[in-house]
């Protein structure tokens, strides 16, 4: 399991650019584009929302089933938390706070979906976030300017517009 740095290790202006530089030049040469969402501390759960549900409006739903994702199954996730868990669960259930590697994971259980990560790390571009059990073929697509912001993303032609691809959205995850 990869383990990304933890929030709050900021990079500097000039490394930050250089990152989002990478990741956009990876989404790219991948076929990937970016669907932006608002970086309001949200932006993991309103990327999850935009491939969940065809729009980021919904990430307070998405926030709320992974806390109580997290909640249910402290023995899964308790060890990857580097500080006391209550804290955690307290932390992440307010609307701002930003998403880790350890509400990803539980994304992915709880929606029973693989989540592909294009990232900005330098030794790690790709991340994959596998379901404890698989309830979906649907992939989730995110990317991660590293410490800065998530983004949902599509293949080149694939970002919803249509009322067709919300109900495709739907059918594929069941919700």
């Amino acid at each position: 399991m990869h383990i990304p740095r933890i929030n709050g290790e900021i990079p500097s202006t000039d490394e930050a650019m250089s990152d989002h530089e990478r990741l956009l030049n990876r989404l790219q040469l991948y076929g990937f584009v970016e669907n932006k969402v608002q970086g309001d501390g949200n932006c993991q759960f309103r990327a999850l929302s935009d491939q969940l549900y065809s729009t980021p409006e919904h990430h307070k739903l998405v926030r709320r089933k992974v806390v109580n994702q997290l909640k249910s199954h402290p023995d899964i996730y308790k060890e990857y938390v580097p500080m006391d868990y209550a804290d955690y669960l307290k932390m992440m259930s307010k609307n701002g706070e930003w998403g880790d590697h350890v509400t990803l994971q539980a994304a992915a259980d709880s929606y029973g979906v693989k989540i592909v990560v294009m990232t900005s790390f330098k030794d790690t571009y790709y991340i994959e976030i596998l379901p404890n059990v698989k309830k979906s073929k649907g992939v989730i697509f995110l990317s991660f300017w590293a410490e800065v912001h998530y983004n949902s993303i599509y293949f080149q032609g694939d970002i919803p517009s249509s009322d067709l691809t919300k109900k495709k959205k739907w059918w594929i995850f069941g919700n």
